[in-house]
């Protein structure tokens, strides 16, 4: 018996937990399946224990397994703190920063603010993570994080930029064929971009009074980059942060208030790694960039 497993092998172990499921798993840690799979054969082998029921469904941990989950998943914590102590502690304006943000700014917005900070900041080199789901800055999954929520852990360093308002749009050539709705209640009448398993659209227009329901939504996908190229395509109405239908040629804002809660835009990072030189120059830079966009003003910073 190998009492000291390889940390790897832990790691993998941990992850197939806490994400549930070997597929999960292996997105997380940017692994293969096979390749999980192998780590948690492996550390069984080396502690003597079996810590899992193999089943058609997949893996399910014991008792012994959820005993030592907790061991490990602190231990995990402590060395991720230990990771994010190290790098606040560099000085160099150089090195490499992971930025995540949802897959519209990371897609359509950001593109245009890190061609800037990489004019300004040529020695930094970026890693961008279009994600949707929350990235964990505490497990130094990203060092910086633009959230569409306000973060709550005390360990963070957060700065609310602004707040980017919702609205109907629809390109001018749908208009064309389709007219264009002047009340909420014709609006109903046209094809609309939608949601396929998120209900919010829904939800929302019921609190408005309307009762449409999934029918209403002709189109639908849970993918928000793609909604957005089947807008642009002109295949029918749907929504839209306001400064980016402005900035796309062809896309058209129409005049209805449907009282959509604005979208609030956070910068985050953890507060060890704001003492980085390098963290602390791109955290500023996607500040200015993303506070201008909310603004509505040019979305490139400005050389220094």
């Amino acid at each position: 018996m190998n009492s000291n497993p390889d940390w790897t092998l832990w790691r993998s172990f941990a992850a197939v937990i806490a994400e549930g499921s070997l597929s999960a798993a292996a997105r997380q840690l940017g692994l293969s399946q096979p390749t999980l799979g192998r780590h948690i054969e492996a550390l069984e082998a080396a502690l003597d224990l079996p810590l899992f029921e193999r089943s058609l469904t997949g893996l399910k941990p014991n008792a012994t397994a959820l005993k030592l989950y907790g061991s490990v998943d602190r231990a995990r914590s402590a060395l991720a703190e230990a990771a994010i102590l190290a790098a606040g502690a560099q000085n160099e304006a150089h090195g490499t920063v992971r930025l995540t943000a949802s897959t519209m700014i990371s897609n359509y917005v950001l593109p245009d603010i890190l061609a800037g900070i990489r004019r300004v900041h040529p020695r930094i080199a970026i890693e961008s993570v279009p994600t949707d789901s929350a990235e964990n800055l505490l497990m130094r999954e990203a060092d910086i994080a633009v959230r569409m929520f306000r973060p709550t852990q005390l360990e963070l360093v957060t700065r609310h930029l602004g707040d980017i308002p919702l609205v109907p749009v629809a390109h001018e050539n749908y208009l064309a064929r389709r007219g264009t709705p002047t009340t909420i209640n014709q609006l109903w009448d046209h094809d609309m971009l939608g949601f396929d398993r998120s209900d919010a659209v829904i939800r929302h227009a019921r609190s408005l009074g309307f009762e449409v329901t999934r029918d209403n939504f002709p189109v639908r996908s849970d993918d928000q980059p793609h909604l957005w190229e089947l807008l642009r395509a002109g295949l029918g109405i749907g929504f839209a942060q306001l400064n980016l239908a402005r900035l796309t040629p062809g896309l058209v804002v129409l005049p209805l208030d449907l009282a959509i809660p604005p979208l609030p835009v956070w910068l985050t990072t953890h507060r060890e790694l704001f003492t980085s030189h390098r963290i602390r120059a791109i955290y500023d830079a996607v500040a200015e960039g993303l506070t201008a966009y909310i603004k509505g003003d040019p979305i490139s910073p400005p050389l220094r």
